[in-house]
């Protein structure tokens, strides 16, 4: 039963310890090694439209290689001796997720509005998002916590997990690299349109499945401990997700907005751009700094939820991570 308790410590180890400075983070070097991709493909490309087959590199080198080093690793530790293959593997998962640090800078932006500290609470949702701050008002900084926490619960959340329960810290660690590498280069602008195309897909491919479980988890976990309105959080899943630019991250946002009887979405700036995304969930109730808090709750229980589930398939399973 060694792979239930590589996952059981993994999780643990994430709500407990988090993602300390003193580690070094996989996602760091995930990061330098797309960034040297990025340089040799533009180096060797001719043109512009020679970017779009080359942008297939990107994905097989990055993705490829953060599988083939993780697993690598993992073989050269486990015949060194296998607890310590076992520790390091739980410790790779760990870092693969993020509950702990999703909750700690959600919970930072709560903190600066419950102590009336606005342009404090702008400059730390400034760290957590993409759109401009410097002038929200307070539902709208509750609006871009909630809506970031909520997507989150996939990519940083359920996504690796799901991956690391058919994989172990080798396929889990491929998926960090699949979204990270949509967080670089993943845009439909004219810098990344052509080279960052097969990253953006695959992350799009890659989170399907977690995101709709996701909506699930949170629907049950709302109903089983009464932390919102369940028959709401899935009805308003079903209708408004697919109306969320992306083909996953409305899943989540959407089963939140109902959950709180809240409307997320609507208009955003970014760089100075206006930009509107549909609207998910009806204003039940006023967007306020109470419901960062709520929704961090569901992202602690939906994480804990799909732990547990996942703790019970490995037992029963009785298979190996490694």
């Amino acid at each position: 039963m060694y792979a239930a308790a590589i996952w059981a410590v993994a999780y643990i180890w994430d709500r407990i310890v988090g993602d300390p400075r003193w580690l070094p983070h996989p996602v760091v070097m995930i990061g330098k090694g797309i960034c040297a991709m990025e340089r040799f493909v533009r180096r060797i490309s001719r043109s512009e439209r020679m970017l779009k087959p080359l942008g297939i590199l990107l994905p097989l080198v990055i993705v490829g290689g953060a599988f083939g080093l993780t697993w690598l690793l993992l073989f050269a530790l486990h015949h060194v001796h296998p607890w310590l293959a076992w520790a390091v593997e739980a410790v790779l998962i760990g870092t693969t997720i993020a509950v702990k640090g999703l909750q700690d800078a959600g919970m930072a932006v709560y903190r600066k509005l419950a102590g009336g500290d606005l342009a404090g609470a702008r400059e730390e949702v400034g760290m957590i998002v993409g759109r401009d701050t410097n002038t929200l008002d307070e539902p709208e900084i509750v609006r871009a916590t909630v809506e970031t926490v909520a997507e989150n619960i996939v990519d940083a959340v359920i996504s690796p997990l799901f991956f690391a329960l058919f994989g172990g810290a080798p396929l889990a660690m491929a998926y960090r690299a699949v979204n990270t590498l949509d967080s670089m280069v993943g845009y439909k602008n004219e810098k990344y349109i052509n080279l960052g195309w097969a990253s953006a897909r695959l992350d799009d491919l890659a989170n399907w499945i977690p995101a709709r479980v996701t909506a699930l988890l949170l629907t049950v976990h709302t109903w089983l401990f009464r932390t919102g309105d369940a028959k709401r959080a899935w009805q308003t899943a079903l209708r408004d997700a697919e109306e969320h630019p992306s083909p996953n991250s409305g899943w989540p946002e959407a089963a939140v907005a109902g959950a709180l009887h809240i409307r997320l979405g609507g208009y955003n700036v970014y760089k100075g751009a206006r930009s509107f995304r549909a609207y998910m969930g009806e204003a039940l109730e006023e967007l306020a700094a109470k419901h960062i808090p709520a929704t961090c709750r569901l992202l602690r229980g939906t994480s804990l939820l799909f732990a547990v589930l996942g703790l019970f398939a490995l037992m029963l399973r009785g298979g190996w991570l490694l």
